[in-house]
């Protein structure tokens, strides 16, 4: 088993049941993870947008040093899923995207093609692979080669 990874999954609502499936997936491929995503077994009671992103999310997602995106069709419309991927940017993390398992495709968020590093198939190898290596790895749901946008990548 290889050293605990502390990971943030950005997701939207709907996909709150997947996240189990996937630390599975990797815990099944030797990743162990601790995950500091809020979900419904851990909640965010909080009203005010901005107590939300600073007081909750932003040091949950300063915790982790790799963000994952769990991608289906609504991820792209979630202005949550957006401002998250920003703060992981801001922060330096690596932000690997994740096809939803049964996914055929779709679009991706928009911060995640100016940002992301990575974007795999539901494949424990894949995550596994594209979490720990440097190495930027684009593929559609089914696993084969998307190219990979050619966005000049800055720190803030």
């Amino acid at each position: 088993m290889r050293n605990p990874r502390n990971v943030f999954i950005s997701h939207i609502h709907e996909d709150d049941k997947k996240l189990g499936e996937l630390k599975s997936l990797l815990q099944k491929n030797g990743m162990q993870m601790r995950d500091s995503s809020i979900n419904s077994d851990k909640p965010n009671n909080a009203k005010s947008p901005d107590y939300i992103m600073n007081e909750i999310i932003g040091p949950r997602i300063s915790w982790a040093g790799t963000m994952i995106v769990l991608i289906s069709p609504g991820t792209k419309d979630s202005e949550w899923v957006d401002k998250e991927i920003k703060r992981a940017a801001r922060e330096e993390k690596r932000i690997v995207g994740v096809w939803a398992y049964g996914d055929k495709g779709c679009d991706v968020p928009e911060a995640f093609n100016d940002y992301g590093d990575a974007l795999v198939g539901w494949s424990g190898d894949s995550i596994v692979q594209a979490i720990e290596n440097d190495e930027p790895k684009w593929c559609d749901p089914d696993g084969s080669q998307r190219t990979v946008p050619e966005i000049p990548r800055f720190s803030c």
